[in-house]
């Protein structure tokens, strides 16, 4: 596994996490490595499968071993990608929408949001949106999404927008 550190990182925003275990919350990459500068540490991505990507302050030149130590343990438990093992995760429940839903499209998709977050599941809420225009109309759509479901979940990440659209994990509360 290529451990990420540093400049090497390139997302834009990092869910960063203290030297000393505590969490930070997400700040941007600049914000972050600023702080482990002035903490003579590190800036380790601890993974690529989420956005922003989980980062941690690690004092200096710890990065590499603590990479190789997980990698090595992981072989040996027989999970991980190297060891052929089923590491399975949970589903998470995608729900796609375009910008300009019809309400009642919209009051539909809503239930079904709230329906798997009280039955303990995550959800994936997807805008779709066709140019730079519909963007904020899809951003505005999840901020709706969110403030609907705020008492059944709660969002992991801040809404990722790209080219195509915008996105937004949600667990359950």
């Amino acid at each position: 596994m290529a451990v990420l550190i540093n400049e090497q990182i390139r997302a834009s925003e990092v869910v960063l996490t203290g030297l000393n275990g505590e969490a930070i919350g997400v700040v941007s990459r600049q914000e972050a490595l600023a702080m482990a500068r002035s903490k003579g540490a590190d800036l380790v991505c601890t993974s690529l499968m989420s956005s922003p990507p989980p980062c941690s302050l690690m004092a200096k030149g710890k990065a590499k071993a603590a990479a190789q130590k997980e990698s090595a343990a992981a072989r040996k438990s027989g999970k991980g990608p190297q060891a052929g093992g089923n590491g399975r995760q949970e589903k998470v429940k995608e729900l796609r929408f375009t910008a300009h839903i019809e309400e009642h499209d919209y009051d539909t998709k809503l239930r079904q949001a709230d329906k798997h977050l009280r039955s303990g599941k995550s959800v994936q809420l997807v805008v779709k949106a066709s140019g730079a225009k519909e963007s904020a109309a899809a951003k505005a759509v999840l901020e709706r999404l969110l403030a609907d479901l705020k008492e059944a979940g709660t969002k992991e990440t801040g809404i990722q927008t790209s080219g195509k659209g915008s996105q937004v994990k949600v667990n359950p509360r």
